[in-house]
């Protein structure tokens, strides 16, 4: 085979699929049709949930260093001020909402891929591809001539009008909003709060009839506006023969003085447009494939879902497809499971796919319910994401405080012998791809953990057992000389439901795969099995009490 996994895109979710399979030392090939990438401030937030895995993978820092606070909304009608929402987090939120432009971000994610040992081919599109039993052959078209190309799977990632999906004959339904908007990457020097988006509307009797939307981007006064488009703009809809209308346009650009027209019109105060970097207009569609796959094949991002940017969803789902695949195809093309474990994609992210378009839509139609505000965040910041129905999650004995197919949440005030600061879980768990935590309040409980060790060693996937004993059992732990982390605050306990016995896998996409109640080796072997695919060696019979 020539290659493991070709990636058709290299936005945002194509990057981080080539990033997160190279973590896992797997060969990707990514080319992108364009000779260079765009500098399109197209998304522009990102979302806690994405800022999280970012800390798993060690991108944390460096987006942390290019990214600006967002802080709320400040809505005006017809002048005057209609509603300001502050984006005030719950405890349980790790980070706040941010604003990045995708030139950034796919910057940042490029420079991760080259860290790993991956690199871009651009200017190489994707002609057509005929999936068999074995694998993929492919036919590129690149700068050197035409190229055919064996791989033992495909990920597109090709946006709206996505080659692969087309050459799956995948339905993609839905339907087009009837307005065309422009877009800019400008600096405004009115006196809005920093950090805060602004919502401009003029109402008529039947409702809003004008809009004007700006997007707080790093650096000062600088926002990606957007508002409807005026008729000598506006162009027939493009869809490259797919029925898609979604995207940018290729008509006229809108130059400074269009913008200027829109903002003088209905901003809240006397303000001047400069500094344009790039405008265009586009158009917006809500639309979901009808499966995320076929054998060998793949889609993500928007090859598989678009939908109105309301709430900054669209790329952060996508990249949390990404992760979902990148780590089950790591699993299968490294021959630690079995193909099937690859059924479970389309299993969890559609139906999240499913809930974004119509929550979006929702939004851009009617606005936000902030009725419940602390649920609205933990929504928006994509922390409520869960799996509960999904193949390959479950649970022995007992529940827990935490699901199945639930984020794994974090916990705080954790300790460790010779480590003078309190540690947080995620902190714990960036560098490890499988977890299982095992709470012990009784020394008796570590012949248990042993044995989980024990399964773990047996099972070929990269497998850390963690025991997590109760405040009061630290001492009995350093003496013993064993290795663990101390629930110091009981947050970790308080966090799971968790007491003596129990244990809770986490997943590499940090979703609790697992939950026992009380943990037995024997019950480990089996769900580890069911990622695997394979039988592993029969298990000590060894019990936690």
């Amino acid at each position: 085979m020539g290659v493991d996994v070709v990636v058709v895109g290299a936005g945002p979710v194509g990057l981080t699929a080539a990033v997160e399979l190279a973590r896992r030392g797997v060969r990707a090939r990514v080319i992108d049709v364009l000779a260079e990438p765009r500098h399109y401030a197209k998304a522009v937030g990102l979302q806690p949930r994405t800022l999280e895995h970012w800390e798993r993978s060690g991108m944390l820092t460096a987006a942390l260093d290019e990214v600006c606070p967002m802080r709320g909304q400040v809505v005006y009608r017809d002048g005057a001020q209609a509603g300001r929402l502050d984006l005030v987090l719950p405890p349980d939120v790790p980070y706040g909402f941010t604003g990045l432009p995708q030139y950034t971000t796919e910057a940042l994610l490029d420079a991760d891929l080259r860290r790993h040992g991956g690199t871009v081919e651009r200017g190489v599109e994707l002609v057509g591809f005929s999936p068999d039993a074995d694998g993929v052959t492919l036919r590129l078209r690149t700068p050197a001539g035409d190229e055919e190309v064996r791989t033992s799977y495909l990920v597109g990632a090709d946006g709206a009008h996505s080659v692969v999906r087309k050459g799956l004959g995948l339905g993609f339904a839905g339907d087009a909003f009837p307005e065309s908007y422009m877009i800019g990457d400008v600096v405004l020097d009115w006196s809005m709060p920093p950090g805060y988006g602004v919502r401009c509307l003029h109402t008529q009797p039947g409702g809003p009839d004008d809009v004007l939307v700006a997007i707080p981007l790093p650096g000062r006064g600088r926002y990606r506006i957007s508002m409807l488009a005026p008729p000598e703009l506006t162009t027939a809809p493009t869809h490259s023969g797919d029925g898609v209308v979604h995207g940018l346009d290729a008509g006229r650009t809108p130059g400074l003085a269009d913008l200027q027209t829109v903002v003088t019109r209905l901003a809240p105060e006397s303000t001047t447009v400069s500094d344009l970097r790039w405008s265009s207009v586009f158009r917006i569609s809500h639309r979901i494939a009808d499966s995320y796959g076929s054998g060998r094949v793949f889609i993500a991002g928007d090859a598989a879902h678009i939908h109105p940017p309301t709430g900054g969803q669209g790329m952060n789902t996508g990249i949390q497809d990404a992760i979902n695949l990148a780590w089950k195809l790591a699993h299968v093309v490294s021959g630690v499971a079995a193909p099937a474990l690859l059924e479970s994609y389309d299993a969890e992210r559609r139906p999240v796919g499913e809930e974004v378009v119509a929550r979006t839509v929702e939004h851009a139609r009617a606005g936000f319910d902030a009725d419940d505000p602390a649920t609205m965040v933990r929504r928006e910041a994509q922390l409520l994401v869960a799996y509960p129905d999904s193949p390959i999650v479950g649970a022995d004995g007992e529940a827990l405080g935490v699901r199945p197919g639930d984020r794994a949440p974090d916990a705080r005030g954790l300790r460790r012998v010779t480590v003078t600061d309190p540690l947080r879980l995620h902190a714990v768990l960036a560098g490890t791809e499988h977890a299982l935590l095992a709470y012990v309040d009784d020394a008796a409980q570590l012949a248990g953990v042993a044995a989980a060790r024990e399964v773990a060693a047996a099972s070929g996937l990269s497998l850390v057992v963690h025991a997590v004993a109760a405040p009061d059992l630290a001492g009995a732990f350093a003496d013993a000389g064993e290795p663990c982390l101390v629930d110091g605050a009981g947050d970790l306990a308080a966090a799971y439901g968790m007491r003596g016995g129990d244990a809770v896998l986490v997943r590499p996409d940090g979703y609790v795969g697992w939950t026992a109640r009380p943990l037995t080796a024997a019950g480990l072997a089996a769900h580890l099995a069911v990622l695997t695919g394979a039988s592993l060696p029969e298990p000590p019979p060894v019990t936690v009490a």
